[in-house]
């Protein structure tokens, strides 16, 4: 997890409308480490709390004029046909009454402030007179509320800012025995004065301890504060009505399942980029920091990198267009923003006016955008030699690294003969395999989010002959299995998935579907993700305006519909896969699962359908597989630190406070680490990275010794032949 603002975008592929640290600020109980520090700067608004105005100056009325964005000339309709394809074709039919008003009212408030810190009780008060009435303004398409809200929150936001500059710079005692509370779940709307600067000292001492444990100087740290909270401010003001009316209605579509979202046209657009892996831009991944948009890394191959001037780590500070258009200034603006700056169609001229790294004058470097395909998001292979056979030879291992389920839907419906797919990707690496004589396959599945539902069918398809793969209930109570209806596979040999709890949704459909027909081995932390719903993506200009061909972008619902089931007749709602041999991870025990989520759907089950297991693997098997394994992870020093790191974790991560004596917070932090550690290796993992198709380390060195062990059990090597011919 990131201590400092992170909210990534390719600049040419997914904006960063979210933070990296959202896994820990939308739990309860649970440890934060780095939850304060990044909430307080986050680009949604995420931090700290306030309460009534100052004594001598009380905050009007809200008024129209308080710098929140206006209403978009499209926002009734689309709140209108949000409200209606919830209530008529969500998964679970609820109807959006009084009861659902009063958890959305929370939702939209917790967004803007989760942390309560900004808005106060007698704020929170004036608001509760429509809390119950949001259902009946929602069928109207009625969405001022939201807009009366965000002026709020903008004159608090502009209120505290002087406060917060003051606490910056004067002098604190970090020796005074206080804490700061970092459960969301437990804070409260300040209620005066007192105590609403009481809570932005605290939160002020914990930016400052923050900054010393990174052992960043003093006046750094204050200058470093100074203009994070300044551009958070900026930033707050720059939001779009647009912006204003994801957040609004995903607050109500939060309260269905947490899966369930609008996405303005913006997000809509990034999502269809993500999915088809290519667009038009510079290739270059941005983030937001303190105010400035700053280089992460380039794309290869992408126009950027060929032209050989932008680095990372450079700051943007201008954008214009074309060889002599404006040059439109960017610090403290919104990341989005300048993403879409950034961005734009082939062989047109973007001049970016740079910082470079480690200098203070600006450069201006003219790219010319060009088609960018991300390389890094795709299916990529590697062949891995390990082990040893009866022969001396090694054993060799191909190795899929699969970040997501992916499938250019425009182009298979225009028919195109080489739209990217995750299918045709791996059916091609598996060929390759084949030709380099190995001996088993690894699917890395690891922070593998999910994707395409086809794709993830098909893909099960290149290990099974035919059969079902997955089975999935409607609203109407109503089950269907889905085959894989091609016969023949693309690889009948030794297969092991490698999960963790971030393979979710489509990553879980064929890890369970491999275990159900016993093709292959499991292996990772003790489950995955447990996202067991499948939603579907209706674009709300395309169902508004059906008689036209050009329909207006008005965004889109990404809505809960179906519950899906293992052919087994299991869900892995909430649940998720369990591994067959498990591997001691962090991971297994932080808060990140959809049991974690709030609203999340029930487990439950349905039937089995009607498929033939092939006997791969057999609990005789898997039970040496485990055995052996955890002989090896009780003498390896690195799994050994883990279980310690593990164990100070579990002992801390239900504390609901921090203490800012600063010798208890150096210490909780060192103990912290390991968490916020393994998270943002997750979190870097999961970009678009040049990351290594394999990454060597303990971790998968003891996966590649538990498939060899699986090998040799196949073969009757290593006196595993027993287990190996025992029945399933």
């Amino acid at each position: 997890m990131r201590r400092k603002q992170r909210v990534n975008a390719m600049t040419d592929s997914m904006t960063g409308g979210t933070t990296a640290t959202r896994i820990w600020m939308d739990s309860g109980n649970r440890s934060v480490w780095p939850f304060v520090a990044v909430a307080l700067a986050a680009v949604t608004a995420t931090a700290c709390t306030a309460e009534e105005p100052p004594r001598a100056a009380v905050l009007p009325a809200i008024a129209a004029d308080s710098g929140a964005p206006q209403p978009g000339p499209n926002d009734r309709h689309i709140a209108v046909a949000v409200r209606r394809h919830l209530e008529r074709e969500h998964f679970l039919r609820q109807p959006i009454d009084d009861a659902m008003a009063r958890r959305w009212f929370d939702a939209f408030l917790e967004s803007l402030d989760p942390m309560k810190v900004y808005f106060t009780q007698s704020d929170i008060d004036g608001f509760l007179g429509k809390r119950d009435s949001l259902d009946d303004l929602v069928k109207r398409g009625d969405v001022s509320f939201a807009y009366e809200v965000l002026s709020r929150f903008l004159q608090r936001v502009d209120q505290r800012l002087p406060l917060v500059e003051r606490l910056i710079d004067a002098p604190l005692d970090f020796t005074t025995d206080e804490s700061i509370v970092v459960d969301r779940k437990v804070t409260q709307w300040a209620k005066s004065e007192v105590e609403a600067e009481d809570i932005w000292r605290k939160r002020i001492k914990y930016d400052l301890l923050v900054q010393k444990m990174e052992e960043t100087p003093a006046d750094e740290a204050k200058d470093k504060l100074h203009r994070r909270y300044r551009s958070f401010a900026k930033r707050m003001h720059q939001m779009t009505a647009d912006e204003l009316l994801e957040t609004y209605l995903s607050s109500l579509t939060s309260c269905f399942d947490p899966h369930t979202s609008f996405m303005s046209p913006g997000t809509l657009e990034n999502f269809e980029i993500q999915m088809r892996l290519q667009l038009d831009g510079i290739g270059a991944q941005l983030k937001s920091e303190d105010g400035y948009t700053t280089i992460v890394e380039l794309t290869p191959g992408g126009a950027a990198e060929r032209d050989g001037r932008l680095k990372s780590k450079d700051r943007v500070v201008g954008v214009g267009q074309g060889n002599e258009g404006e040059m439109i200034d960017t610090v403290d603006m919104n990341l989005n923003e300048v993403v879409k700056l950034i961005r734009g169609k082939r062989s047109t001229v973007v001049r970016l006016k740079v910082i470079p790294v480690g200098e203070t004058a600006p450069k201006i470097y003219d790219i010319t955008r060009d088609k960018i395909e991300l390389k890094d998001a795709e299916a990529r292979g590697e062949v891995v030699e390990y082990g040893q056979k009866t022969d001396g030879s090694p054993y060799r291992i191909g190795v899929i690294n699969l970040p997501s389920f992916y499938m250019d839907m425009a182009g298979a419906q225009q028919g195109q003969a080489e739209y990217k797919s995750t299918t045709r990707d791996c059916r091609r690496l598996l060929d390759d395999f084949r030709k380099q004589n190995i001996d088993g396959v690894v699917l890395d599945l690891r922070n593998n989010g999910g994707g395409s539902l086809p794709e993830a069918i098909k893909l099960t398809g290149l290990f099974i002959d035919r059969g079902p793969v997955v089975q999935i209930k409607d609203a109407d109570q109503q089950v269907r299995p889905y085959d894989d209806v091609d016969p023949g596979v693309s690889w009948d040999g030794p297969l092991v998935v490698l999960i963790n709890k971030f393979s979710a949704s489509a990553s879980e459909i064929l890890a369970g579907a491999i275990q159900d027909y016993r093709r292959g081995l499991i292996v990772g932390d003790d489950a995955t993700h447990g996202k067991g719903t499948v939603q579907s993506l209706l674009d709300l200009g395309r169902q508004l305006f059906q008689r036209f061909d050009n329909a207006p972008s008005l965004g889109a619902i990404k809505i809960t519909m179906q519950q899906f089931y293992r052919p087994s007749g299991a869900s892995t709602q909430l649940e998720g896969v369990k591994s067959d041999v498990v591997l001691p991870n962090i991971t297994s025990h932080l808060p990140v699962g959809e049991s974690d989520l709030d609203h999340a759907i029930a487990f439950d089950r349905v039937p089995p359908a009607r498929f033939q297991p092939e006997g791969r693997v057999n609990d005789r098997v898997v039970e040496m597989l485990r055995k052996h394994s955890a002989e090896r992870v009780s003498t390896n020093e690195k799994f050994g630190e883990k279980a310690e790191a593990i164990a100070r974790y579990n002992k801390r991560k239900d504390e609901k406070t921090i203490s800012l004596v600063e010798t208890e917070f150096a210490r909780q932090w060192n103990e912290g680490k390991a968490a916020e550690e393994e998270e943002e290796k997750r979190l870097e993992e999961s970009e678009f990275s040049k990351r290594p198709v394999v990454k060597r380390d303990y971790y998968f060195d003891e996966a590649m010794n538990v498939t060899i062990d699986y090998l040799r059990a196949l073969s009757g090597a290593g006196g595993l032949a027993e287990a190996a011919q025992a029945s399933p």
